[in-house]
């Protein structure tokens, strides 16, 4: 069991019975050190397996634990997520808790319910409404809050319902009395019956601790208060409990997960041992440096108990920070690089496009479809796909025959989707909503530049056309929520602008902290390839946008150094350079070799090899001469420039960086000379030595 383990991983494994708190960085291993703990105590006769309950918050989680101790050689333990382990304890029981009488349904959805809810609330809503009022009663009923103190509980959260606290809680009483008249109950509902169970019938609470005596509970981070109340439970004062968790993945609070238990377990569970688990398995040292250098800067409560990741794999390439004058740009040349990994052999499906809304998606779908490359939407529907613009391209095309055809198009766009309820100055409260309104907001973006309001709508319909293509395997778009626990070859993080990353609805210091905790999730999904990019305006020609405050390197024109830590200051420096973009795929360039070059590293070069040997020879020549080194001349990412972009006047001489006006003079007829075509041998003494 300890073959193979690293140093802080046996010390997690073999720690004494009682309670245990692991933390583990992304990428370090904790799986496997849980999963050998358990075992490590069963074959050691110090634990039986059917005593142990391991609770995890997703079915694939809890499965890949179970095929984990099987490989080990362990079978019986119960490895299920909360809701799972709830359900087969209500079930169970429910004959005698009930009086022979069976579980009610369970709900699957609460919008049928909501919608009838809010409708004797006097409150009428549609589907999206209907999600946003089950969001906040999920909240809620997470949170322990009932009906009558919901609004002063969101008052105190902060946080921002849909509609009117008082309406909400009106709601949520009048939800709470259908739900009983029809006889079902909801997710939070089975939990809340399989705590009443346990604290309030001894025989119930008797054998459930006898089943149970051993505890883990993976990714603690993201317990909300309903669920440590059911672990309370289960362990009835016991001690015996290993809890692992990471706060600086704790990207949940508004569904009611708060961090809070893990930050206050080794204050709480006197003798606690707590092991921290840094070596990162996962990921290049210069991912590693980036994802501390990002951390690094955090504030707040989930701060204390910052980790600083050790990489462990074998160096890679610098994380990719881009720059580019719009949206479009960016996506296209991101599509451009996906296909170029493909063709080098990285699998498609070890490629990820991560964005913070959905909205963002629709972008990156037409990109990849025009460059054919297969993708996949993950956690959301495809953006044609979705309700809202199926309903939009109806009131588009509608609209077509009502629209002059000198329409100023963005406004006749603004106009024609006022009919499906949305105002472009109004994005409204509520998740569901807002990323509704986001939707249809990125519609608008879209038909900036539009030659005419009817070739926008058949723009509209060709794209919509392209992505409805089906496809097997490929390239995974995605929300940074949707990305945690996945690992990829290859991530794009995208869309690295102040106000979508962080959110202009993140208005305090602790959910800015989130966003900031948001990023280095996404940056650790990756395991070699890390690229990050924005957009300096929406879309082209619009108004310009800041980047994103958590990488100071956008503001200094800087990446990650060749150590793996990215370079941060408290300060960043202000100074604007000069812009240089990209001659291939017109990202701005930040580092000066690529400066230099004239291009990213990693677009097509179109070097003249011939020319590039007799720039070296003749500078060789003329540093002999001079008597001192070569690189005093010119560097060899000057040479490399040179024999790139091929010079013809002392102009373009002096827009490669590193020939300034003393060198123009000293070495820039020669090597004009040299581009023409020359040799060294026909240059006369002077050109050569330039004494």
């Amino acid at each position: 069991m300890l073959a193979g383990l690293d140093p802080e991983q046996c010390t997690a494994v073999t720690a004494p019975a009682g309670p245990v708190c692991i933390l583990a960085g992304a990428g370090t291993g904790k799986t496997r050190a849980i999963t050998h703990r358990i075992a490590h105590r069963v074959l050691s006769g110090e634990i039986v397996a059917r005593h142990v309950l391991a609770v995890t918050f997703t079915a694939r989680a809890a499965a890949e634990m179970r095929a984990r101790l099987a490989e080990l050689g362990v079978g019986g333990v119960q490895a299920r997520t909360f809701h799972a382990a709830a359900l087969r304890q209500v079930r169970y029981f429910a004959p005698r808790l009930l009086d022979g009488r069976a579980m009610p349904e369970l709900l699957e959805s609460k919008a049928r319910l909501i919608t009838l809810a809010a409708s004797r609330a006097g409150l009428r809503v549609d589907r999206t409404g209907a999600r946003d009022l089950a969001s906040e009663i999920e909240w809620a009923k997470s949170s322990l809050v009932e009906p009558a103190e919901y609004a002063v509980a969101a008052a105190k959260a902060m946080r921002e319902p849909p509609y009117e606290p008082a309406k909400v809680a009106e709601v949520f009483a009048a939800y709470e009395r259908v739900k009983r008249a029809g006889g079902v109950i909801d997710f939070e509902d089975m939990l809340r019956a399989a705590v009443w169970g346990i604290e309030e019938h001894a025989d119930v609470a008797e054998q459930v601790r006898a089943q149970y005596r051993h505890f883990v509970v993976d990714e603690y981070q993201d317990v909300n208060p309903l669920q440590q109340r059911l672990l309370d439970a289960w362990l009835g004062g016991r001690d015996d409990l290993t809890v692992v968790g990471d706060a600086s993945q704790t990207i949940y609070s508004f569904t009611g997960a708060t961090s809070g238990y893990l930050i206050d377990f080794p204050r709480l569970r006197r003798g606690a041992v707590v092991v921290r688990l840094v070596r990162d398995y996962r990921s290049t040292p210069q991912v590693v440096g980036l994802a501390n250098a990002v951390i690094r800067q955090a504030r707040g409560a989930e701060a204390r108990l910052r980790l600083e990741l050790v990489g462990q794999r074998p160096a890679g390439p610098e994380p990719d920070l881009r720059i580019f004058p719009d949206e479009p740009s960016e996506a296209a040349a991101v599509a451009v690089r996906c296909k170029q990994l493909i063709a080098e052999g990285v699998p498609a499906s070890e490629i990820a496009v991560l964005f913070r809304i959905n909205a963002q998606s629709e972008a990156y779908e037409e990109a990849l479809a025009a460059a054919e490359v297969p993708y996949v939407v993950q956690g959301a529907e495809r953006f044609f796909d979705r309700a809202e613009i199926r309903q939009a391209m109806i009131a588009l095309r509608a609209a077509t025959r009502a629209t002059p055809a000198d329409a100023p198009v963005v406004p006749a766009v603004v106009e024609a989707l006022a009919a499906t309820g949305w105002q472009r100055d109004m994005p409204p409260s509520g998740g569901a909503a807002r990323e509704r309104w986001e939707a249809l907001a990125a519609l608008v973006t879209l038909a900036e530049g539009a030659a005419s309001f009817a070739d926008f709508v058949e723009d509209l319909q060709r794209r919509a056309a392209q992505q409805h293509a089906p496809t097997v395997e490929g390239v995974t778009l995605a929300s940074l929520h949707s990305a945690k626990g996945l690992e990829w070859d290859a991530v794009f993080l995208v869309g690295l602008s102040d106000g979508t990353l962080p959110t202009t609805y993140a208005k305090t210091p602790e959910a800015v902290e989130e966003e900031r905790r948001l990023l280095y999730v996404g940056v650790t999904r990756a395991r070699q390839w890390l690229w990050l990019s924005y957009g300096q305006a929406r879309s082209p020609g619009g108004r310009a946008r800041r980047p994103c405050r958590f990488l100071p390197q956008f503001e200094r024109g800087g990446g990650a150094s060749s150590g793996g830590t990215a370079p941060l200051s408290r300060k960043p420096d202000r100074r604007r350079a000069q812009i240089v973009s990209c001659r291939v795929c017109g990202a701005t360039l930040m580092s000066g070799a690529d400066r230099k070059l004239g291009r990213c590293a990693g677009c097509p070069s179109d070097l003249d090899e011939e020319l590039l040997e007799r720039l070296r020879e003749w500078r060789v020549r003329v540093a002999g001469v001079q008597k001192v080194p070569a690189y005093v001349v010119f560097t060899d990412a000057t040479l490399v420039a040179l024999a790139e972009r091929q010079p013809s006047k002392p102009a373009e001489l002096v827009a490669i960086a590193g020939i300034g006006p003393r060198k123009l003079g000293l070495y820039g007829e020669a090597v004009l000379a040299l581009v023409g075509g020359a040799s060294v041998d026909d240059l006369a003494p002077e050109k050569s030595s330039a004494t």
